[in-house]
């Protein structure tokens, strides 16, 4: 363990950091869980369904820009 204060300790020695590939992937097994549970809502369940469709819209753009980035390099 680092005698450093927190604030002083590198990012980098936390070994927590995800890659781009490991960050989509993890973004691709929530998309699939979020479908799911939007596929199981039922017709009375539209305030969830609509917060779901939101998530889905912002998980998707998220992933798609790490697959933007990775292309550049």
């Amino acid at each position: 363990m680092s005698r450093r204060p927190e604030s002083e300790r590198s990012d980098w020695t936390d070994l927590d950091l995800l890659t781009r590939e490991e960050a989509h992937g993890r973004l691709l097994t929530e998309i699939a869980e979020t479908d799911v549970r939007l596929a199981g809502l039922g017709d009375s369940d539209e305030a969830e369904r609509d917060l779901l469709r939101s998530r889905l819209r912002a998980l998707r753009e998220a992933a798609e820009e790490l697959t933007d980035h990775s292309e550049e390099g």
